[in-house]
């Protein structure tokens, strides 16, 4: 049975996604997705001009994924504390159920591609980190916070939390679950009102 427009696309990048759970890291070639596709290269051609273009796919619903998720609980939820939290905890949980795609999100599968792929996870990182710089305001003007707080600094050593536990769960071959010790950490890198320093 043929596929609909579109289906042979979403199978490419499913099946990126999929090698690149691999813990041993290797790199995915053309010709490997290709074999394991059972098609030629020439019909990967067909659907994505590069590999380049077919990273940016995936980027692309990394970027909708996460951002539908983020957007439900701004929506959803009035603290910004707990927005905040909310958000962190849902990175962490998006690359548990990913492991393939945080390899993207790290850069680890990026490497010896394109430069614009880096530059684009680059400037999701920044939007994930302009939100809970943002959270973390409405945390202050709730009492949450004080209002002296560096929000800019907060926020960043949040974002590089969340990057330091995709690593460490890539790294590990996928056996550090990013959420192990979770509700702790989180006391750490956003203490309760009656806990701040």
């Amino acid at each position: 049975m043929a596929m609909k427009p579109g289906e042979r696309k979403l199978q490419i990048l499913q099946t990126i996604a999929e090698m690149l759970e691999n813990p041993d890291g290797e790199k995915v070639t053309t010709a490997a997705l290709a074999a394991k596709l059972d098609v030629s290269e020439a019909a990967l051609y067909r659907h994505f001009a590069s590999k380049a273009q077919m990273y940016e796919g995936i980027i692309e619903f990394i970027e909708t994924s996460l951002f539908s998720v983020i957007n439900q609980i701004a929506d959803g939820e009035q603290s910004g504390l707990k927005q905040a939290e909310l958000i962190v905890a849902s990175l962490l949980r998006f690359a548990q159920r990913n492991r393939g795609l945080t390899r993207v999100l790290i850069g680890d599968a990026l490497v010896h591609e394109k430069p614009r792929l880096q530059a684009r996870i680059n400037q999701l990182l920044d939007r994930i980190e302009a939100t809970l710089k943002q959270c973390l305001k409405i945390a202050a003007t709730q009492g949450a916070l004080p209002g002296d707080r560096d929000f800019a600094a907060h926020a960043d050593a949040l974002v590089c939390y969340v990057a330091g536990r995709w690593l460490r769960f890539v790294k590990s071959g996928f056996k550090d679950d990013p959420l192990a010790a979770w509700p702790a950490q989180w006391q750490v890198l956003c203490p309760s009102p009656g806990t701040l320093p």
